[in-house]
C-alpha cells in the first residue's frame, strides 16, 4: 500500500510516530505545537528571490538613501 492512498497510515513528521487523524498529520496536539512554534520564530521560511527591474538591476527601496 503506498503513503499516498487515503486512511494510510503516516509517520508524524516531527516524531516518526503514528499519526492520528485528530492532529493529522501529527501523531499529538505536543507535535502540532513544536511545528506552529518552528513556524512562528522563523526556524521554518519560505525562500524568496530579491526583485529585480528589466535591466537586471536591484530594486531598491523607496526610503533608502542612494
Amino acid at each position: 500500500m503506498s503513503d499516498t492512498q487515503p486512511g494510510a497510515a503516516r509517520k508524524c513528521p516531527i516524531c516518526g510516530k503514528p499519526g492520528d487523524e485528530a492532529y493529522r498529520p501529527f501523531c499529538s496536539k505536543r507535535c502540532s505545537d513544536i511545528d506552529l512554534n518552528r513556524w512562528l520564530s522563523g526556524v521554518y521560511a519560505v525562500p524568496v528571490k530579491e526583485e529585480e527591474d528589466e535591466d537586471g538591476e536591484r530594486v531598491q527601496d523607496e526610503g533608502a538613501e542612494k
